[in-house]
């Protein structure tokens, strides 16, 4: 049973088809790639499946539910988490207290037990392997704007990973990057999956899509017009003609980023 799934996912704004019926799924442990030109809808597919759209239409599945009718805040704990293309870092924390506030999931009665015995929850074992596995543990106490703009784009994944989610929407977490620093970010991602989670990447840099997706999908104006493995899409006739050209292998920088 994939781990998400849609089924007819639409969205529209008035008259406006943003998704058409789009069916997608995504695996535990895989990276599927989402695709297209700018305005096709890739990151209004992000924001239904995280509940930052609504109401939306057709069925969300994601770990064996039906999570179309939940709001943003319970998708989120039940462990589908996102990335955003701005990446709002706290600017006064360090790297470290960045991932421990993402990591806390406060209740009602929170803040009366802070004021009997004030606490710092989260989980920093759990911190410090994330930190590990993107090569950040030397960071952890740096303020985000010391950091490289590839750094500071590791630390906005780290900090959606700090919530332990089973699946990672990843919303143009390459843009702006340089060829080593997209080469070393697919490192991290493929590592990542392969420890289980699963991850759907929304990106203008093919040559990090093409090489660590397992599958991938294209949307033109909110339809899918290609599915298939990283090879099929390359070679697929119409992706070249509504979107790859000459892109494929070229640096996101020749793209103007939706």
């Amino acid at each position: 049973m994939a781990l998400l799934s849609t089924h007819g996912l639409r969205v529209t704004y008035g008259g406006l088809i943003a998704i058409g019926g789009v069916d997608l799924q995504v695996d535990a442990g895989r990276i599927v790639g989402l695709i297209g030109p700018n305005g096709a809808g890739k990151t209004t597919f992000i924001d239904a499946l995280t509940g930052f759209v609504r109401p939306s239409a057709g069925e969300i599945r994601f770990a064996g539910r039906r999570v179309d009718g939940d709001p943003p805040h319970r998708r989120a704990r039940a462990g589908l988490a996102r990335t955003w293309q701005s990446l709002e870092l706290f600017s006064d924390l360090t790297v470290r207290e960045n991932l421990l506030a993402a990591a806390e999931s406060p209740r009602w009665w929170t803040f009366l037990a802070d004021a009997v015995r004030p606490a710092v929850r989260g989980s920093n074992e759990g911190i410090a392997a994330v930190l590990d596995d993107l090569g950040l543990a030397e960071l952890a106490e740096r303020y985000p704007d010391d950091l490289s703009q590839g750094q500071r784009k590791l630390v906005g994944v780290a900090r959606a990973l700090a919530a332990r989610p089973q699946l990672l929407c990843l919303d143009e977490p390459a843009a702006g990057l340089d060829t080593s620093e997209s080469s070393a970010l697919g490192s991290r991602l493929r590592g990542i999956a392969d420890d289980g989670v699963g991850m759907l990447l929304v990106d203008h840099d093919m040559s990090l899509v093409l090489a660590v997706c397992d599958y991938v999908y294209v949307l033109e104006f909110g339809r899918l017009i290609a599915e298939g493995s990283p090879e099929q899409i390359r070679t697929d006739e119409r992706v070249i003609t509504a979107y790859l050209g000459e892109r494929v292998g070229k640096r996101a920088e020749t793209v103007v980023p939706s």
